[in-house]
């Protein structure tokens, strides 16, 4: 086997639901979110070892989105992909993350399909 254990680990379409924004009425409706984690392992141990002690748990890493999301309210959906990732990097192994909070159903003038925002940090 490669000296290489790097992994990249995805959670896509986590959803949940929060009571985010900037207006009251989202705040008092609430609605649904979609958040994608990209989690990048620069030395993952479970690749070679096949236990879970050695990765990161996706199951957990979705609780704790789902938990934040529908925690207390903030403003700006790009404020919640920062607590988000500042999460998941507290786990020792995870040495980047790339977060997008969708927000499909945006109250906008126009027609959009969803708004999201994206934050990537690195230890």
């Amino acid at each position: 086997m490669s000296d290489d254990r790097s992994v990249v680990i995805e959670i896509v379409g986590i959803e949940c639901f929060g009571r985010h924004g900037v207006y009251p009425a989202e705040r008092e409706l609430g609605q649904r979110f979609v958040v994608d984690v990209e989690i990048e392992v620069d030395d993952c141990p479970g690749v070679e070892s096949d236990r879970l002690e050695g990765s990161i748990d996706y199951s957990a890493v979705a609780d704790d989105v789902v938990e934040l999301v529908a925690g207390t309210p903030v403003n700006l959906i790009e404020h919640l992909a920062e607590t988000i990732a500042d999460r998941v990097l507290a786990h020792p192994l995870a040495s980047a993350v790339t977060v997008v909070v969708h927000k499909p159903h945006v109250a906008l003038r126009h027609v959009v399909a969803e708004t999201a925002a994206t934050v990537r940090r690195e230890r």
